[in-house]
């Protein structure tokens, strides 16, 4: 069984070091990868010194980083951790057992739930991001995780050959929970505890762009995963506002046999063909996402068919 530990790292020459060997005492058999993107210390140099197999990821971005890592590096378990010594490596085997013993997809490191990530993340806004996004991806797609962008997770082989890593930036733990609860992929959480960055070193998020992208991504995935409900609910706008506009038209032509307000009618009659075209839409896209899932359940017992 071979069990890959992935860390993406830029500019992590403070923790990285004590982030390989902690995870090495935990498993002394693990393989672990260390990709650099582009840092600007010695985070490269630090980490070839404490035994970890390197390499170089010159497109910018977290997400970008983890494509590359999916795609070259071949493993039966993958675990999936920060470089910035925020995620405790004692946890390791509670989250790698219900992978490698109980046929989970995805594990997540759940910093949220003991109280941990509040006391020492000393980000402003962090943990209200946290709960806007959980409480979003939830309410869509009928989940209950405690933690949607935990950087802490173990995958199966299965998930990690068949994600398709679409972003570039921080977006993509946010992207992994809904394509795993779109697919039905099994899913775990796990508590843990969680530290903040030493002293000297950095953050790269930074809490309102970073936080804009990741509502921004959850927008898009509502339009791609849910596009029944997402262009109903543009539909039943469209309609409400055309009989709003609509309504006085008509009442005046029932009490005058003739329509004065003909800028009202046309807009309202507008609205009412906007309205219908964005519901056939929806009902298309939403054919089109069930004929996808079909396809992808195929794909996945035909792989592991043949294995």
């Amino acid at each position: 069984m071979k069990i890959a530990l992935l860390i993406p790292c830029y500019n992590e020459e403070i923790t990285i070091e004590k982030v390989i060997q902690d995870f090495r005492n935990q498993i002394s058999e693990l393989e672990i990868y260390v990709y650099d993107n582009n840092s600007s210390d010695r985070t490269s140099e630090i980490a070839k010194n404490a035994g970890a197999f390197v390499a170089m990821e010159f497109r910018q971005g977290k997400a970008n980083v983890v494509r590359s890592m999916f795609e070259r590096i071949d493993a039966d378990v993958y675990i999936m951790v920060d470089g910035d010594d925020t995620y405790p490596a004692k946890h390791v085997k509670e989250l790698l057992a219900p992978v490698l013993y109980n046929g989970y997809d995805m594990v997540i490191g759940d910093r949220l739930t003991n109280g941990t990530y509040s006391s020492e993340n000393k980000r402003n806004f962090h943990e209200f991001g946290n709960n806007l996004v959980k409480y979003l991806i939830n309410k869509l797609f009928k989940a209950n995780l405690k933690d949607i962008m935990s950087g802490y997770r173990v995958f199966s082989r299965k998930f990690v050959k068949n994600y398709p890593v679409l972003y570039s930036g921080f977006e993509l733990e946010t992207d992994m929970t809904i394509f795993s609860l779109h697919n039905n992929f099994l899913i775990k959480e796990i508590p843990i505890d969680f530290q903040d960055r030493p002293e000297g070193s950095e953050s790269k998020l930074n809490t309102f762009s970073d936080g804009f992208k990741v509502l921004l991504t959850i927008f898009n995935l509502f339009r791609h995963y849910k596009p029944l409900l997402f262009f109903g609910i543009i539909s039943l706008i469209s309609l409400l506002i055309a009989l709003g506009f609509g309504i006085p038209v008509i009442r005046e032509y029932y009490l005058y046999q003739f329509v004065y307000k003909v800028p009202s009618a046309v807009l309202a009659s507008g609205l009412v063909l906007v309205s219908i075209l964005t519901f056939a839409i929806g009902l298309i896209l939403d054919t089109i996402s069930k004929i996808d899932r079909i396809n992808f359940e195929i794909r996945i017992k035909t792989l592991n068919g043949n294995k």
